[in-house]
C-alpha cells in the first residue's frame, strides 16, 4: 500500500493534518496524539461508553428542541449505541495526560461519532456531511460542561455496577463470620498488649460495623454525584443553550442509565470545582482505612503457624516461598492492603487536583476522573478477591484461643470491683514475675480462695456489661 492510500487529510481550525485512513477520529485527535505522547494511561472503556451515552442524551435533547434534524440525530444515536456496545474500542487512543479540561477527549468522541455517522450515511470520513463534530455532535455543549458531566455519570455507574455490589457481598460474608464465631472467646488486645476477653464474633462484628459505616457514607455521597454540570456551557452561564436544555439532557441520561440524575443548581461550581467527587473519594479513602484495619488484624491473628498468634487459619491458596518449602503466606491480605494504600495515595492526588480551580474552570479534570475510577476498580476487585479467597475460608484455632484466655493476666480486671485496683494490679504483677497463672497468684497472695476466684473470674461473664452488686 502506498503512502497516499494510508492517510487522508482532515481539517480543523488550525488547518490540514494527515489522519490514518483506518481511523474514525479526526484532526483534533490526531494533534493530541502528536503533542501528548505521555505515558500509557488511557481512559477506560467504561468512561468512553459513558461519554457516548451523554452524547446520545444530548442528541435526543437537541432533536426535541429542533436543533438537529431527524437524520442527524439518528446517525449520532446509532454511532453512540455502537460505542456503548463495545465497538470501535481502538478509536479512543488519547493519553489521560492532556489538556486539563478534557477537551481533546471530548473532541475525540465527537470526531468518532461524526465520522462513523457520516460513514453510515454513505459519505466519506472527514466529509463533515451530514455531521460536523462541533456543529452537530457537540451542539449546545462545551468540553467544560460535558466532560464533568461524563465524570459524574461514569463515577455513578462505577459505584453502582462495581463498588457497591462488591461491598455488599463482603459485608454479607462478614455478617456470616460474626455469627459463626460468636461462641469463640479470645483474649482482647489494646496497644498490642493483652486486654480483657472478647469473642472472635465481636471482632468480626466490629469489622462489619466499620465497613458498613463507610458504605453508608458512600451511599449518601451519591446524591451530589447525581448533579450534572451539563448546561453550564463554557463558563457556567449557559451561553448558546436553550433554557430547557440542562434539565432535558439530565432527564435523558437518567432514562438511559436507570439512575436518577439532575441538573446541578450552580453550574459555575460544577465547572470550577469538583467538591462532590473530592468528597466521594474521601469516602473511598475511609473505606480503605476500615478495610486495612480488618485485613491487618486478620494478618496478625493468622500469624504462625508455630511461632505467631495462630488464632485463626486462612485458606492456603498458593505456595508462599520460592526457597522455604511448605510456607504459606497471607497473600490476599497483602493484595488488599496494597490496594488500600494505593487508594490513600490517590486521595491525596484527588484532593490536590480538586483544589486547582482558577476562576471559572478546574483544569485537572482528566486526572480526577482517572484516579477516582482507578480507586473504585481496585477496591471493587480487591474486596471480591479477598472475600472469595480469604474471608470466606477463615476458621478459628479454638484450642489456641482458649489457651490465651486462660493465660491472660487481664482477667484480673474482673477482680477490681472485689479486691480493689491496687491489689488486682499486685496479683497480675506477681503472676507475671513468677510465671504463675492468675489464679495461683491470687491464692498465693491470700487475696481469694480457689473457689472464690472461680466464682468471680469467668471469661464468658466478661463479654458484656454487668451489675457489680451481682458479682
Amino acid at each position: 500500500m502506498n503512502e497516499s492510500a494510508r492517510f487522508r487529510v482532515e481539517k480543523d481550525s488550525m488547518g490540514e493534518i494527515q489522519v490514518p485512513e483506518a481511523a474514525l477520529w479526526g484532526a483534533q485527535t490526531q494533534r493530541s496524539l502528536l503533542h501528548f505522547n505521555i505515558g500509557d494511561d488511557h481512559f477506560n472503556s467504561a468512561f468512553i461508553h459513558a461519554f457516548a451515552l451523554v452524547k446520545k442524551a444530548a442528541a435526543l435533547s437537541n432533536l426535541e428542541l429542533g436543533a438537529l434534524d431527524d437524520t442527524q440525530a439518528a446517525l449520532i444515536v446509532q454511532a453512540c449505541d455502537e460505542i456503548c456496545a463495545g465497538k470501535h474500542e481502538d478509536q479512543f487512543p488519547l493519553s489521560v495526560w492532556q489538556t486539563g479540561s478534557g477537551t481533546q477527549t471530548n473532541m475525540n468522541v465527537n470526531e468518532v461519532i461524526a465520522n462513523r455517522g457520516n460513514e453510515l450515511a454513505g459519505n466519506a470520513r472527514g466529509s463533515n456531511t451530514p455531521l460536523h463534530p462541533n456543529d452537530h455532535v457537540n451542539k449546545a455543549q462545551s468540553s467544560n460542561d460535558v466532560f464533568p458531566t461524563v465524570m459524574h455519570v461514569a463515577t455513578m455507574q462505577a459505584l453502582k455496577v462495581q463498588l457497591m455490589p462488591s461491598l455488599d457481598v463482603l459485608l454479607g460474608t462478614l455478617a456470616e463470620k460474626s455469627a459463626e464465631f460468636d461462641g469463640q472467646i479470645k483474649s482482647g488486645r489494646t496497644h498490642m498488649m493483652d486486654a480483657t476477653p472478647v469473642t472472635l464474633g465481636q471482632e468480626f462484628a466490629a469489622y462489619h460495623a466499620q465497613i458498613g459505616y463507610a458504605r453508608k457514607q458512600l451511599q449518601e455521597a451519591q446524591s451530589a454525584v447525581a448533579q450534572l454540570a451539563i448546561g453550564g456551557s463554557a463558563v457556567g452561564t449557559g451561553l448558546n443553550t436553550d433554557p430547557r436544555w440542562a434539565e432535558m439532557v439530565a432527564s435523558h441520561i437518567s432514562a438511559l442509565t436507570s439512575y436518577e440524575f439532575v441538573s446541578a443548581d450552580n453550574k459555575f461550581m460544577a465547572l470550577a470545582g469538583h467538591e462532590a467527587l473530592v468528597d466521594l473519594h474521601g469516602r473511598l479513602n475511609l473505606l480503605s482505612t476500615a478495610l486495612y484495619k480488618m485485613a491487618s488484624d486478620i494478618r496478625l491473628m493468622n500469624s504462625g503457624p508455630r511461632c505467631g498468634l495462630a488464632e485463626i487459619t486462612i485458606p492456603a491458596n498458593e505456595p508462599g516461598s520460592s526457597i522455604m518449602p511448605g510456607k504459606v503466606n497471607p497473600t490476599q491480605v497483602e493484595a488488599l492492603t496494597m490496594v488500600c494504600l494505593r487508594v490513600m495515595g490517590n486521595n491525596s492526588t484527588v484532593s490536590m487536583a480538586g483544589s486547582q480551580g482558577q476562576f471559572q474552570l478546574n483544569v485537572y479534570k482528566p486526572l480526577i476522573i482517572h484516579t477516582i475510577l482507578d480507586s473504585i476498580r481496585l477496591l471493587s476487585d480487591a474486596m471480591t478477591s479477598f472475600g472469595e479467597h480469604c474471608l470466606a475460608g477463615i476458621a478459628p484455632q479454638s484450642d489456641n484461643l482458649a489457651r490465651y484466655v486462660e493465660r491472660s493476666l487481664m482477667l484480673v480486671t474482673a477482680l477490681s470491683p472485689v479486691i480493689g485496683y491496687d491489689q488486682a494490679a499486685k496479683a497480675a504483677k506477681h503472676a507475671d514475675e513468677n510465671d504463675m497463672s492468675l489464679r495461683e497468684a491470687v491464692v498465693a497472695l491470700g487475696l481469694l480462695s480457689d473457689a472464690e476466684f472461680d466464682a468471680r473470674v469467668d471469661a464468658r461473664k466478661m463479654l458484656f456489661p454487668f451489675d457489680n452488686k451481682t458479682r
